[in-house]
């Protein structure tokens, strides 16, 4: 390559690289997501479910509009499973919109996913959850977006928040689960 392509080449890669850090206005977040089989006893029944770092819900992200985030999830659960960020616009990162086979194959038992995010519009208590068969179930959790650094509220500021999640007691694995709906979905096609 001639010396005029090579300082052609290296300002375009400059400049890029330039363009793509100015998009990000805000800071930027890192998140680690270890997936795990857990014991959870509930109304005197115990079942193992997926976990998101030991926990369900799992961890609450809290960001502003104009932030962009890292999560890296590690899944050492039994299930391939993907993580959707729900009310995140993903213009940028379509690939990280997690639903399965769509936008991405599932993070396989033993492999790790790290997903990009940019708030670039959102403002609010959003959710994210698994986009894969059942594992939405047990791995969810809240996404707190704030006003971006440096604007207020569109009303006044609460003097204190607290994020309520609603969610399902199931007293059957997720193996149980899919048994079943096989064995009504087969009825139904007798």
């Amino acid at each position: 390559m001639n010396p005029k392509k090579k300082e052609s080449l290296f300002l375009g890669s400059l400049f890029l690289a330039v363009q793509c850090l100015c998009m990000v206005k805000g800071d930027v977040h890192f998140y680690d997501f270890v997936l795990t089989e857990e014991n959870f006893t509930r109304l005197c029944s115990t079942e193992t479910m997926l976990a998101v770092n030991g926990s369900i819900p799992g961890p609450v992200i809290r960001v502003h509009k104009g932030d962009m985030m890292y999560v890296n999830v590690h899944n050492q659960g039994y299930y391939g499973v993907t993580i959707h960020w729900h009310g995140v616009k993903q213009p940028r990162n379509p690939w990280s919109d997690g639903t399965n086979y769509i936008t991405q194959c599932p993070i396989e038992p033993g492999s790790n996913f790290t997903y990009e995010v940019i708030f670039s519009t959102e403002e609010g208590t959003l959710w994210w959850h698994a986009h894969s068969d059942w594992t939405r179930v047990s791995v969810h959790g809240a996404i707190v977006i704030l006003p971006a650094i440096g604007t207020t509220y569109p009303f006044p500021k609460p003097d204190d928040e607290e994020i309520i999640i609603l969610g399902m007691l199931i007293f059957l694995s997720i193996p149980q689960i899919l048994a079943k709906i096989t064995q009504y979905t087969l009825l139904l096609l007798v």
